[in-house]
This record gives C-alpha cells, structure tokens and sequence, in this order.
C-alpha cells in the first residue's frame, strides 16, 4: 500500500482523536535523512508547560544598582532552563548574539537529572535521554539567536560526536564554525591506559554568511625600527630573509634562477654561487628584480658570502597612521596562565570561600572564546549558567576593552545554586570582596544585576486568564525592552497602575495598558506629549488581536501599537509542547469598570 492510501485509511479510522491521527500521518511523511535516532523521553517540564505558560517575576530586594549611567543590565533567572528559554523566545528571539552553554556532559556519575533523578552510566537510554534534553533546548535557542549570533558549547569525549551530529541537524552543517580545543586538566604519568587531558567547544553560527569572528590585533612595534629614505610614507621597516625552500624531485626552473649581487658576482638559490638542483627561490625572478628597483631588496655581505633580505614595512594608512596587523584565532587553545578546570574552583573558592561547584570552567577560557566572537554590544546568554562564570568573565572583558556586553544566566535552585552560588558570585565580583587570605579585590561597580523567578500562568485561554497573563507579564516586557524605570506620572497625570504603568528613561518610553477602556482617554493624552524622537511603544491587553489603532489614528505617528497576550502567545506556540484536548470554557462575565481613571497632577504641565 503506497503512503498516500494509507493516509487517507488513517484519516477515516474510528476510534483515534484527531490529534492522534495527525500524529501517525506526520510519523508516515517524514523523510529519513542521515543523522541521529533516538527515542524521546517526556520530561516532567514538558508536562508542566502543556498546560501553564511560563513568566518572570522580578525578585525586587536582589537588584543590584549601579551609578554608571550607561551601566548594562545583565540577568539572572532562576528555574528550569525550558521553561525560562520559553520566555526568552518572546522578550529575545532573534537578539541573543552570543550563547555560551556547559551543558551536562552526561558521565554517568551524577552530573546529569532527568525526571529528578540521576542518570547513571548503566541507564539503558542514557544517551537518548541526553539527546531529548538537549534536542529541545538546541532548538529554543536556534530561535534566540541573531542573524550574526554564534553558539559555543562546551562537552568532553562521551557525547561529543552524538552533540556534533545533532548540531549538524539543528543548526546546519554548513554552519559549523569550529571545535576548540583546550587542555583542562594536567597530563599523568601514573596508569596505564592513555590519559585525556583535552576538552571542546563546538561552535556554529546562526548563519555562517553573516559571521564577522574576530581576529587577534598584534602589537608588534618594536619590530619596526629602522628606516630609510622612504620612511615619510613607508613608515619603518624590519628585514627578513629572503629565504628558499627544497623543492624535492620536481622544482620549477623559473625559481631556480641566479640573482646579482652588488659586486657582479652571481647567488644561486642555497646561497651558493652554482646551480643546485632542488632549492628554489620563494620570490619570483620577476618579483626579485622589482624589488632591487623600488629599495624593497637588501644585500649584505658577510666574510665569505652574501645574504638577501626584503623590507617589511609597517602598515600606514593615507595620514601616515600605523594600522595594527591582525591575525586570525586558531581552535587550538593553549598557553594561558590559569587553562585548567582546577584553576576554575580556585576561582568560585576566591570568591565564595567555600568549594560550592564542582569543575566551573576558568574566566580565562570564556574571556578568550568572548573575545574571539563578541562584539562590544553583545548580548551574552548561558542557560545552563551554574556557578556564574559567564557573567563574571563577560563584566571582566566590558572593563578591559570598554565594552557594553550585557549577559543572561539562566539556572535552576537546586540545592540554592542560582541564590547561594550564581548571584552570589556575581554580586560579589560587582560590590568587591575580600579574598581567603585576606586581599581586598575592587569590584566591577559600572554594571546593574536583576534577578527573577519562572512562575506560571494557566493556558487555558479564559478573559480571567489573558488578563492575569498580561499583568505579570510587565517584568518581561522590561526585559524585553531593555527599559526599567517606571514612572509615577504620564504627562500631567498621575498614573494608576491597576489601569496602565508607564516607564521612560527619557529617550525610550513603553507604556503598559491593563485596561483596553482608557484607550480613547490615553491617546487624546498622548496628543499633549512631546516623546522626543522615539515612538511611546504601547502593550495593551486585547481579548483578540485588535490593539486599537483607530482609538489611536489621531497620534499614529507618536506610537507602536502591540496586542497582548496575542504576541505571548505567537511567540510561545512555536516553542511550546503541544496540548491535549481540552472541553471549551464558558465565558465570564465581564467585570465593572471604575469611572475615576486619571487623576490629574495639579501644577504640573506637559
């Protein structure tokens, strides 16, 4: 029976839901390609967020402020990173420039839960139950990423290769950027089998066309010290030898030519003054003789023989500025002070003077892979964050170069980690602390920290429900926005917050309206504003898509209208589970609505 019979027999089947038979249709047109099979293994999480939809809450007396005006604001979630990658794909899809995850690597010995519970090195669906876990995540974050924004993950031997062709399917082969290598831990000469002392970073691109990596700037000015007659516009100059290379059984005779010397006698590739087989010059005949011509070529005689070099020039733009040479990063990550996993614990114990994480990756590993695919605005993300290393090295890197990075972590509280050990970390590194033995480190003050929890709404598409959606998504919109200040007053009135809240860092203004029935009200408000060149963007709850633009026609050009929860709910049906059926809801009745909505600020103007 060819598939297309066999469809339509499913379709008229008696005794299967609807949704059970979209499910065998789907299972029968999917085309197998190379790659991984494994069996999904529901996770508890999923379960959850088949019928809630998750929000953040701030955590308001864990904010850490900063006086820096332009101080960026990194974040801290605490929950699980499913259902905190869910919420990113509404407030950061297509924004994340950087993610940096350590994900679980899956031992065996007790470094990776599932389903609460340790999975152990004799679990017959160990390695399917990374790969669900992972695979899920893999795609959120495909989602988060920018146009130009690189992945970076770290793993060791057991599931590097099932974590490189999952990849491959996720992200696409064509996009894999790099394997770092690094060495974490001292080589041994105890044992007998061969000793690991490497580990990876995988690295792939968002789309690899539109990757700008990073090259390594060399300050090489003391090589550059002599001059010559050029120097106004050629700048100094060092000299290399012209050197020539064995060229094996088959040499090409135009390089294997006799070049003149100053006193007429003649120099054979290998400095001689015959012809040898086998040694060519590495500049052309031509080349040389250009090079004699324009002072490029230098001749000096030692007691018995002559040595050729050519002159390099340092780069000068137009003005006779000296440009830097640059190099590109190799995936071979060696010789840096501090490049081992101990030299990590040293650091979380600096800080918290306790060992509280097993194995955090050192600062410099991270500050060195940020510095190879960072820019100074990059937005850095790590879902799998741990002991904080990501957000530290990221405030380490904005002092050094001046950057303005702003970084994300996101990891559950199991034991207290994100409270005891993440934020905790990282507001030391920002407030300053005092070392075990005694040395006062100075903190990192230019930056702001904001802490939240996952909480959780129901998805039952009830007005009770949208509404209660809409309030406590605010702290998302902030985030979303990047716009934290809220004010008491709009204009000239005194706001109410039951009704809409206002925030404004007097560039960028949001505006956040619970209550649809002052949308008349507020735009002849908005009319008597002056919002400078930045439209007021305006979240309004609507029961349907509608977000009032004719409420609103008289100021269009002053606002950026947004429906909510319709966009919540857009951008999470593309990441959530899907839903069992569920039986309809009869409507609620709306409730009354007070007449008294704006309170006027009496002296104040607009």
């Amino acid at each position: 029976m060819d598939k297309i019979a066999l469809i339509e027999k499913i379709r008229t089947l008696q005794g299967l839901t609807n949704e059970e038979k979209s499910d065998l249709i789907g299972l029968l047109r999917e085309h197998k390609k190379y790659g991984l099979v494994w069996e999904d293994k529901p996770e508890n999480v999923e379960e959850r967020l088949r019928d809630e939809l998750p929000v953040l809450r701030e955590v308001k007396d864990k904010y850490i402020p900063s006086d820096a005006e332009d101080a960026p604001n990194h974040i801290i979630i605490e929950g699980d990173n499913l259902e905190a990658l869910t919420t990113l794909s509404y407030t950061h899809e297509g924004k994340i420039d950087v993610i940096y995850i350590d994900p679980p690597y899956n031992t065996g010995n007790k470094d990776f839960i599932y389903n609460d519970r340790y999975i152990d090195s004799e679990d017959a669906y160990r390695h399917s139950k990374w790969l669900s876990f992972m695979s899920k995540r893999l795609k959120i974050a495909k989602r988060l990423l920018s146009d130009k924004g690189i992945i970076l993950m770290s793993i060791n031997d057991i599931e590097l290769f099932n974590l490189k062709i999952l990849s491959d399917s996720i992200f696409g082969e064509n996009n894999f950027l790099a394997n770092f290598i690094w060495q974490s831990t001292p080589g041994s000469n105890t044992g007998e089998d061969i000793k690991t002392v490497t580990e990876y970073v995988l690295a792939y691109a968002r789309n690899i066309s539109f990757v700008e990596v990073n090259q390594i700037i060399v300050n090489d000015d003391e090589k550059y010290i002599l001059e010559d007659e050029y120097v106004e516009y050629r700048g100094k100059f060092t000299l290399n030898k012209l050197d020539r290379r064995m060229t094996g059984s088959h040499y090409s005779e135009s390089l294997n030519y006799q070049i003149e010397a100053p006193d007429g006698s003649f120099i054979y590739p290998g400095g001689l003054t015959i012809k040898q087989d086998h040694w060519n010059w590495r500049w052309s005949k031509t080349k040389v003789q250009w090079g004699i011509d324009n002072g490029f070529i230098v001749f000096r005689k030692n007691t018995s023989s002559w040595a050729i070099y050519f002159k390099q020039y340092q780069f000068v733009n137009n003005n006779n500025e000296k440009i830097s040479r640059a190099v590109p990063y190799q995936n071979l990550i060696k010789d840096m002070d501090g490049l081992n996993s101990a030299r990590g614990t040293q650091e979380v114990m600096n800080l918290l003077n306790n060992k509280a994480f097993d194995y955090p990756k050192p600062l410099v590993l991270l500050r060195h892979l940020f510095k190879c695919v960072s820019k100074m605005q990059s937005t850095i993300l790590d879902f799998f964050a741990g002991s904080g290393t990501t957000l530290h090295a990221t405030m380490q890197l904005n002092a050094k170069d001046g950057g303005h990075r702003q970084c994300i972590l996101v990891t559950n509280n199991e034991n207290g980690i994100c409270e005891n050990v993440t934020y905790e970390r990282n507001k030391r590194v920002i407030n300053g602390y005092t070392t075990p033995k005694g040395q006062q480190v100075e903190g990192l003050h230019a930056n702001r920290l904001r802490y939240y929890r996952t909480d959780f709404i129901s998805r039952d598409r009830t007005q009770k429900n949208m509404r209660n959606l809409v309030n406590a998504a605010t702290d998302m919109l902030c985030i979303k926005e990047n716009l934290y200040t809220e004010q008491q007053t709009f204009g000239r009135w005194k706001m109410k917050p039951e009704i809409a809240r206002y925030f404004s860092n007097g560039t960028r203004h949001m505006l956040v309206v619970y209550r649809e029935e002052v949308a008349e009200e507020l735009a002849k408000m908005i009319a008597t504003i002056d919002f400078g060149s930045e439209r007021l963007k305006i979240y309004i709850f609507s029961p349907e898509r509608y977000a009032f633009d004719d409420e609103f026609i008289e100021v269009e050009d002053k606002v950026q209208l947004v429906a909510l929860p319709a966009a919540i709910y857009d951008a999470y049906q593309k990441v959530l589970p899907k839903r069992k059926p569920q039986l309809l809801n009869p409507p609620e009745a709306p409730k009354p609505f007070p007449t008294d909505l704006f309170e006027e600020e009496k002296g104040d103007e607009a």
